[in-house]
């Protein structure tokens, strides 16, 4: 532990301190949305929530494919404070890389955005490790071959 902080610097303790020290600076995603860090931590907290709804826990792997978002912002914190491991797929390889990468990393839950399940329905039979699929969207459902999990929709539909 460093002189200068009283306690270690883990993804928790980085969010903690928005929130405790500026509990009311906004955070804004492209002129579109803006958030508090009260505001992010609670959705951290309700995303983290719904995965453990969902099955994750300490050591579940989870892929997360989305454009830079205030989601992917709030994957990035929930999903290592819940003790899972973070999948950060590059959505800009080639479908054979991605799923290479996704083979490699054994997910076993895959977070996608709309405009992926496309390319997700492409490889979805060969991820032999993914058990649970979650399609994230601001707003209409996109028609998918992919089983998603409807026991998380209620958590979500909070998450929006």
């Amino acid at each position: 532990m460093s002189e200068a902080y009283n306690y270690q610097l883990l993804l928790k303790h980085i969010l903690e301190s928005g929130v405790t020290y500026a509990p009311k600076q906004e955070i804004v995603y492209r002129d579109l949305k803006r958030f508090t860090y009260r505001d992010i931590y609670e959705r951290v907290h309700r995303l983290a929530s719904a995965l453990e709804e969902l099955g994750v826990k300490k050591g579940t792997k989870v892929a997360v494919l989305d454009w830079d978002t205030n989601r992917y912002l709030e994957c990035f914190f929930a999903i290592p404070m819940m003790g899972a491991v973070l999948h950060t797929v590059n959505v800009r390889l080639s479908p054979e890389d991605i799923l290479y990468t996704m083979q490699h990393a054994e997910d076993e839950v895959v977070l996608v955005y709309k405009d992926f399940v496309p390319l997700i329905e492409s490889i979805a039979d060969k991820l032999d490790t993914v058990k649970k699929y979650v399609v994230m969207t601001d707003d209409t459902m996109p028609e998918t071959k992919i089983q998603r999990n409807k026991a998380i929709n209620k958590e979500v539909q909070k998450w929006r």
